[in-house]
């Protein structure tokens, strides 16, 4: 039974991350083979960092990432200690039922629905071309909102309420004991929800594709654009390139993370 149970394991992590070695392999191939192999080379990364056309996709990309990432973790960790303060289940549990309505909600049923809000809006306002930046920050936001929430909500919960009330009665005001006592308590939440918007924004298509304009495109439309012709290996480099940081960031906060459980543990210990 063991041995199944490992040659099942060992199967899921081959069809997961097969695909992704492939890619990795074919990025420094010498020809634009996506078959066969017919030499090591980094001419693709020297190509990519020479199209001006990706790499400011990539830039759009991440700006609008970090953007909406941060503001929908204050507003998501705002919108969960208000969720946590009340105490009727009533109210709280509707407030949860519609968090989860943009998580539960076809994406393209997402995409299309804020399309026409944003252009029924342009249209009020006499605004020619209001798809944009703007829109898809905003639509980036909200599909964001309700990850961050369920992932800082569980913290307060854990969390002990009467340290704030301790802290006031040694003399810390309301806003000074939050930021000294709650947040660090909370702070594993929040930057999980911050690292699963940041992520989502990244690689999102369907609700960026209805939601932007002609003067602003991210790296997904630019990479689905480019699958109409064939694609080069230089998409490769840059699809190699972005796993890698991601992997990184991920072992970089797994790091902190275990640091900060340890601390906790010697403060307790």
């Amino acid at each position: 039974m063991k041995t199944l149970s490992k040659i099942y394991v060992a199967l899921v992590f081959i069809f997961l991350y097969a695909p992704i070695a492939v890619l990795i392999v074919f990025s420094f191939n010498d020809s634009t083979s996506t078959v066969v192999m017919s030499g090591f080379s980094l001419r693709w990364y020297k190509i990519l960092l020479a199209d001006g056309t990706t790499l400011k996709a990539v830039y759009n990309t991440l700006i609008l990432a970090v953007c909406s990432s941060v503001i929908s973790t204050v507003l998501g960790t705002a919108a969960s200690i208000g969720i946590e303060k009340y105490k009727k289940s009533i109210f709280r549990s509707s407030v949860m039922a519609a968090t989860n309505v943009p998580m539960m909600n076809p994406e393209i049923v997402t995409g299309v629905s804020m399309m026409l809000l944003f252009v029924f809006i342009g249209r009020a306002l006499r605004i020619e071309s209001v798809l944009g930046f703007a829109t898809i920050l905003i639509a980036h936001i909200t599909f964001s909102l309700p990850y961050v929430i369920l992932t800082v909500l569980p913290k307060l919960r854990q969390t002990d309420k009467n340290l704030a009330e301790a802290a006031q009665d040694l003399g810390c005001k309301p806003v000074s004991a939050f930021f000294k006592v709650v947040l660090p308590a909370i702070m594993p939440g929040i930057v999980t929800g911050m690292i699963m918007a940041f992520t989502l924004s990244l690689d999102d298509f369907i609700i960026t594709y209805f939601t932007s304009g002609p003067g602003f495109q991210t790296l997904p439309i630019v990479i689905f654009s480019m699958t109409k012709k064939r694609v080069k290996p230089d998409m490769y480099a840059l699809s190699a390139l972005i796993f890698l940081s991601i992997l990184i960031l991920l072992i970089l906060y797994n790091i902190a993370q275990v640091k900060s459980e340890e601390k906790i543990k010697k403060k307790r210990g």
